[in-house]
């Protein structure tokens, strides 16, 4: 695929592409990818829910607490 783009632009985008660690096709295809609603987040891994799964079971198993009574009292504290 070849595709033109103002030299400007491309030294930005290879700027930015180098800031994130990344290539330019990867930068570019990342781009595009949300642009277009394809672009899939860090919890899209089966991996991802199944650990985030875990989370939400393990602070289920938490009681219910009063987290701005719990703020005040650390603030408090100080």
């Amino acid at each position: 695929m070849l595709i033109s783009i103002d030299e400007r632009l491309v030294r930005r985008i290879d700027r930015a592409a180098r800031d994130r660690g990344l290539t330019r096709s990867a930068y570019l295809a990342d781009l595009a990818a949300r642009d277009l609603g394809v672009a899939k987040g860090s919890g899209a891994t089966r991996r991802a829910r199944g650990a985030l799964r875990r989370l939400d079971r393990l602070f289920g198993q938490l009681p219910p607490a009063d987290a701005t009574g719990s703020i005040r009292a650390q603030r408090d504290a100080r």
